[in-house]
């Protein structure tokens, strides 16, 4: 356990009427320091919340987006449900296959950048096909659009989803998840100045 985890798993469980409801965001912790939740992040979940660690293993087998092997900065979820697949879904799973390699299917690519998730649904069928980077939404991608979307991912440059801001690596969006950065940081002390009135 490191340093970091052994100080914010406390302040995050406070933050709940009762432990086990911070399951989900220490396992956001775990994936933002180890890019994956192993079986030994698992334990260390279990440990702080009294748990035993099969217990925790059925909410990481239950929820795919907690990556149990390890895996590239960037998750690419295609997803491959009723209306994605009506409209060309199931290609865009082969055509990053095509790109990435078999590898990156539940794996990473060569290049350690991209890991490819079939997904069972990204719930915005408005907007099929769809398919997300570390939890980001693209909508209507194409087969081409996909090309130049793996290919900014492999430079480490993701272009803006549909909505909202460019996604961060894996392990930064897993930080942000868990509570520990950015818009959902209620961890760090407020300053006087950020006190309600």
């Amino acid at each position: 356990m490191s340093a970091e985890f052994a100080e914010l798993a406390p302040r995050i469980v406070a933050r709940y009427p009762h432990p086990r409801s911070a399951m989900m965001p220490l396992l956001y912790l775990v994936q933002a320091e180890d890019g994956h939740v192993s079986r030994e992040g698992m334990q260390r979940v279990a440990e702080v919340l009294g748990l035993r660690t099969a217990e925790v293993e059925a909410v990481v087998t239950f929820y795919t987006m907690y990556q149990r092997p390890p895996c590239g900065k960037y998750v690419l979820s295609v997803c491959t449900n009723l209306s994605c697949a009506l409209l060309g879904g199931r290609r865009l799973l082969e055509v990053a296959l095509e790109e990435l390699g078999e590898e990156a299917h539940r794996g990473v690519s060569e290049d350690g950048m991209v890991t490819v998730h079939e997904e069972e649904c990204l719930a915005a069928c408005d907007a099929a096909p769809v398919v997300a980077v570390n939890f980001s939404n693209y909508d209507r991608v194409t087969e081409d659009g996909l090309r130049d979307l793996i290919g900014a991912l492999r430079r480490g440059e993701p272009p803006p989803p549909s909505r909202g801001e460019p996604p961060a690596d894996l392990q930064q969006t897993s930080r942000v998840l868990a509570g520990v950065d950015g818009p959902l940081d209620v961890l760090r002390p407020k300053a006087p100045s950020e006190d309600p009135v």
